[in-house]
């Protein structure tokens, strides 16, 4: 194996992405809602109890930190639930795309990851409600997506499903080849900077409604 396939396969640990060919089975479409329902706890599950060096350790040579790996997938299913949402209201909506890799260089994505394991799971709730609600002739309504050309929202939440366990498996390949052992609790660094975070933000909202 050369050192670029090799590099390769660090990147895409569930192979890259595959479009589905053809109409889409009801049974498939649950998959993919059940994968999209799993991510949060898998990516959680993932990072448990990792020390701040270890979540600042590239998960392959050149590649993001875990950290920002976090963070990264709380970006992107924003920008999931956002796009998704506007192909089930909107005639084929030109959808937006972001600089990932310069957010991934912003200040919150260098910051605890708490707040973005916290996103994950609110955000999912939130979408699961509208992906289980949304009835089967609605599922060929489309997005017009930039790179990706015309998508249905069947594609959509396959390239979501994937996109879950593509980073989720970043991380835990990496625990697996690096010999990190799983811990259930996170580290005291991170718990504290975030313990801060919510007070500071609960004074600020007490404050807020004081001056109202």
């Amino acid at each position: 194996m050369t050192q670029e396939s090799a590099t390769e396969d660090l990147r895409y640990p569930v192979g890259t992405w595959q479009r589905p060919a053809g109409a889409v089975e009801a049974s498939q479409r649950r998959e993919w809602i059940s994968q999209i329902a799993d991510a949060p706890a898998q990516m959680r599950a993932a990072v448990a109890g990792l020390s701040e060096k270890q979540l600042d350790k590239p998960y392959r040579p050149g590649g993001w930190t875990v950290r920002q790996v976090v963070h990264h997938m709380a970006d992107s299913h924003m920008n999931a639930f956002t796009r998704f949402k506007l192909g089930v209201t909107e005639e084929e909506p030109t959808i937006k795309t972001y600089e990932e890799q310069l957010w991934a260089e912003l200040a919150d994505s260098k910051s605890a990851i708490e707040p973005s394991l916290a996103i994950l799971e609110n955000l999912h709730a939130r979408w699961l409600l509208t992906l289980r609600a949304t009835p089967a002739d609605a599922w060929a309504r489309k997005v017009r997506h930039p790179q990706w050309g015309t998508m249905t929202l069947d594609e959509l939440i396959s390239q979501y499903a994937w996109h879950g366990r593509h980073h989720v498996a970043h991380i835990t390949s990496l625990r697996e080849r690096s010999g990190w052992t799983a811990k259930t609790q996170p580290s005291r660094k991170n718990r504290k900077e975030w313990a801060l975070r919510k007070t500071t933000a609960k004074k600020s909202g007490r404050q807020a409604h004081r001056n109202r």
